[in-house]
C-alpha cells in the first residue's frame, strides 16, 4: 500500500516571525488520520524570522532530531549543550526523563529553514543525551546516506528507537531504491525538487507511506532531496 500526503493538505501554522508546516498532527492541528506513522510523530518544516525563535520549553520521552536546510539554528540545553547547526549538520536530542532548550535563528538578516523531527523512543525514562555531527554533501548524492539510527552506525546519530533516518540527493534522470524488510514501514519525505517514488510522482513537501511493500523505488528525480524514514 502507497498512501500520499500531499503539500497542500499539510497543517499550517503562521505566526509572524514562524512559517511552519505540519505532514503530522501537531499543536493546535490535529487529524486523526495524520497522528503519526508508527513511531513516526512529528515533521515539522519552519522557517523562522532573523533574529527570532523559540524561547526555553521542555521535552520528555522524545526523540528529536533537527536538519537545517537554510541558515543556522542557535540551540542551548539544560544539559549544557550549545552551539549553531547549519546545512549539512544533524542534531539529535534524546529528552528522556526531562530537558529544557531554546532554538533561535542565529542570523539578524536571513531567515533560517529547517525540519524538526519528532520520534518516539522504545524506552521512556532515559537520561537526556544530546549528538551533532556534520554530513557533507558528497555522501547524499546519488545513494543513502544513514544519518540516524538505533545503533549510531555507519557515523550516523544515535536515536533510542529501532528506526532508521536516510537522507539522498537526486539529479536529473538519477534513480535509487532500497529494499524494505518484512513486517517494516516507509515514510518517503520529498525535501526539494521533484522525484516519483513506488510508481507516485511527488514534489516538494509531499510524502508517501509504504506498507506491505518490498522496496521504495525513486525514478525521475529532478534536483531532488529525500528523506527516508524504515520504521517498524
Amino acid at each position: 500500500m502507497n498512501a500520499v500526503r500531499r503539500s497542500n493538505e499539510l497543517g499550517h501554522a503562521e505566526h509572524g516571525w514562524l512559517d511552519s508546516f505540519h505532514s503530522l498532527s501537531f499543536a493546535d492541528y490535529q487529524d486523526p488520520a495524520h497522528m503519526g506513522f508508527g513511531p513516526l510523530r512529528v515533521i515539522n518544516e519552519d522557517r523562522v524570522q532573523p533574529g527570532r525563535g523559540f524561547g526555553s520549553h521542555g521535552h520528555r520521552d522524545m526523540e528529536i532530531i533537527s536538519y537545517v536546510l537554510e541558515g543556522g539554528l542557535a540551540h542551548g540545553d539544560s544539559l549544557g549543550n550549545g552551539s549553531v547547526i547549519r546545512p549539512g549538520d544533524v542534531q539529535r536530542m534524546s529528552a528522556g526523563t526531562g530537558v529544557v532548550h531554546s532554538e533561535y535563528n542565529a542570523s539578524d538578516k536571513a531567515a533560517v529553514h529547517f525540519l524538526q523531527i519528532w520520534i518516539e523512543p522504545s524506552v521512556r525514562g532515559a537520561a537526556p543525551s544530546y549528538e551533532e555531527k556534520r554530513f557533507e554533501d558528497a555522501t547524499k548524492r546519488g545513494q543513502w546516506r544513514l544519518i540516524a539510527s538505533s545503533d549510531g552506525r555507519d557515523g550516523s546519530v544515535r536515536i533510542q528507537q529501532d528506526a532508521s533516518l536516510f537522507v539522498t540527493r537526486l539529479e536529473k534522470g538519477d534513480s535509487l531504491a532500497r529494499d524494505i524488510a518484512p513486517g517494516r514501514r516507509a515514510y518517503v519525505h520529498v525535501i526539494r525538487g521533484e522525484a516519483r517514488v513506488n510508481s507516485t510522482a511527488l514534489g516538494a513537501g509531499d510524502a508517501l507511506k509504504v506498507l506491505d511493500e518490498r522496496e521504495v523505488r525513486i525514478d525521475e528525480a529532478h534536483a531532488a532531496d529525500l528523506l527516508l524514514f524504515d520504521l517498524p
